[in-house]
């Protein structure tokens, strides 16, 4: 019924090396598709952040938006309008600067 064609191993021929392939392939593609680009994004973000300066438009990750008054190690104050309030963020919480530069281009 069923004829199989064994090597003189006593293995399958390419049967074993094709079977390899196919999770070896599906990880390069997941890693070009899916995990470098978010790295080159993380990396974006870290750089972001490291250059915050006071006077900077930013956004944070819940929406509001306002202007950097100090920046200290990990935290970052900032002025929001219309009242003038003072807040008190963590650097990660910062999603986007906004500046007048980024809009012009």
């Amino acid at each position: 019924m069923f004829a199989m064609v064994v090597d003189g191993l006593g293995g399958f021929g390419l049967g074993n090396l094709g079977g390899l392939a196919l999770p070896i392939l599906f990880f390069a593609v997941m890693y070009f598709l899916m995990i470098a680009p978010n790295q080159k994004k993380q990396k974006k973000w870290q750089e972001m952040l490291g250059q915050l300066k006071s006077g900077d438009k930013v956004t944070t990750n819940g929406g509001l938006r306002g202007t950097v008054l100090t920046v200290k190690d990990e935290v970052v104050i900032i002025r929001v309008q219309p009242d003038g309030v003072k807040l008190e963020f963590v650097k990660s919480a910062i999603s986007a600067v906004t500046t007048e530069e980024a809009t012009a281009s």
